[in-house]
């Protein structure tokens, strides 16, 4: 019977998990929060359909997927290596948590298919040479367009941001494929908005019964909380009609950069914040309807 030795035992401790792995991809991008563009979620209106590419991940139960492209905007929106980022495919598996379930060259396999994914929904570019693979950031919006960081200065420019503790928290290892996805609506829009289940079709491309179900998700995780809103209503039989608005709690609110929160504390002027809207975008975005 073939033994462990107490080296190789020490070896199996240390090695690097997928949240340590994810952890150190947003220390090197010096992410406080990843911003993203609200197309990605849902098209602005006037357009002929209001889906977003999120709607073909909930469809195609892409969960995977959907968690590796949010990282890799993590990894490459800082823009320090022209959009792209670059990693062994033995990482880019372990990101994935695929080895966790597969051999390691299942794993490798998994995932450059889970890549390529992306790639055939243009959202990003990838190319590999021996066992790396490059990934290149193209725009949110899955027009195939080069990525540029996003300003806010444009209704197809606003942006919804995604802290850092979703993932070294350890959030993404406990949310399914509804909850992110209403997560990603929740964080697209103003607090205490209202997100009824029967638009959902119309507005984001999935089922009332996923909406729901991704909102009470959210709701055990703590990661929104909800509060009721009554309307008079002369021609109901209680003569209101009540419907629950929802706003993210503590750990999904955007987080100051630690720069600038070192600034105020010692009482001098404040760096810009990491992708700052202007006053008059980011009042129309609280005032956009869905």
């Amino acid at each position: 019977m073939k033994t462990t030795s107490p080296a190789e035992r020490d070896i199996q401790i240390a090695k690097a998990t997928g949240r340590d792995t994810r952890t150190e991809i947003l220390k090197r991008s010096i992410r406080a929060n990843v911003p993203l563009r609200k197309t990605f979620v849902q098209a602005p209106r006037g357009s002929t359909s209001r889906h977003g590419p999120l709607r073909d991940f909930v469809t195609g139960r892409d969960l995977r997927g959907l968690k590796a492209y949010l990282l890799i905007v993590a990894a490459c929106s800082n823009g320090t290596d022209g959009w792209s980022t670059r990693h062994d495919s033995a990482v880019w598996a372990r990101m994935m948590d695929i080895d966790r379930t597969a051999t390691d060259q299942a794993a490798r396999t998994g995932a450059w298919r889970a890549l390529r994914r992306l790639q055939e929904r243009n959202l990003i570019t990838c190319t590999r040479k021996g066992t790396m693979i490059t990934v290149t950031l193209l725009r949110e919006d899955g027009s195939g367009a080069p990525y540029e960081r996003p300003v806010g200065q444009s209704e197809q420019d606003l942006y919804l941001q995604i802290p850092a503790a979703f993932w070294t928290k350890g959030y993404d290892e406990q949310i399914d494929l509804p909850a992110l996805a209403l997560l990603l609506v929740v964080l697209r829009e103003k607090n205490w908005s209202k997100f009824p289940a029967e638009r959902a079709p119309d507005w984001y491309g999935w089922s009332p019964d996923t909406h729901e179900r991704g909102l009470k998700k959210l709701l055990d995780l703590g990661l929104v909380e909800r509060r009721p809103q009554y309307t008079k209503a002369p021609l109901a039989p209680s003569g209101v009609t009540m419907a629950y608005q929802y706003q993210r709690t503590a750990p999904m609110r955007p987080r100051k950069p630690r720069k600038q929160a070192a600034t105020k504390l010692n009482g001098g002027s404040a760096a810009k914040p990491e992708h700052t809207q202007t006053k008059k975008p980011a009042a129309r975005a609280a005032r956009q309807g869905r």
